[in-house]
């Protein structure tokens, strides 16, 4: 399995951060061999092992703890909170959460291609003053290597 980078889609919700306010923005696309629905990634995506451990993080940090339930929810759309994000927007094939701090917005969708499904993360690190700081900066090497492996521990989990 391939996790490479890609565009940003022209109808993909995160678009509304490419250069409008956000310092920085990322799309990362793995293939997977069926079909899958957005909420099978987002129950794949959340649900996963690499992501068990932020959510232990995040139950730490917010003194809740992060449920199956609560994965459930947001994938069935049942709700518009999830951690330490809400959803900003969702439609059939693609869900925006910005976290509650309006610092960082986390993407997922999905494309079909007929012969399988294209499964897409991104984000967007969203700048207050225009510029992020130089400690963010320095970490967006390791963000994107996590994404990546988010991402394929989610293809895993889907195959």
């Amino acid at each position: 399995m391939t996790v490479a980078p890609c565009p940003v889609l022209q109808d993909a919700l995160l678009q509304r951060y490419v250069g409008q306010g956000a310092s920085y923005t990322d799309c990362f696309v793995a293939s997977v061999s069926a079909p899958v629905a957005l909420p099978q990634f987002i129950s794949a995506f959340y649900g996963s092992s690499v992501f068990g451990a932020e959510r232990w993080i995040l139950s730490l940090a917010t003194r809740r703890r992060i449920s199956a339930d609560a994965i459930a929810a947001l994938a069935a759309g049942d709700s518009t909170i999830f951690a330490v994000w809400h959803v900003e927007a969702r439609l059939p094939e693609q869900i925006l959460l910005k976290d509650k701090g309006g610092y960082t917005a986390s993407w997922l969708g999905v494309a079909h291609d007929g012969t399988g499904t294209r499964v897409m993360l991104g984000s967007a690190i969203i700048s207050q003053r225009g510029r992020l700081p130089l400690a963010v900066r320095s970490i967006i090497p390791l963000h994107r290597a996590y994404s990546k492996t988010l991402l394929r521990s989610a293809v895993k989990q889907l195959e």
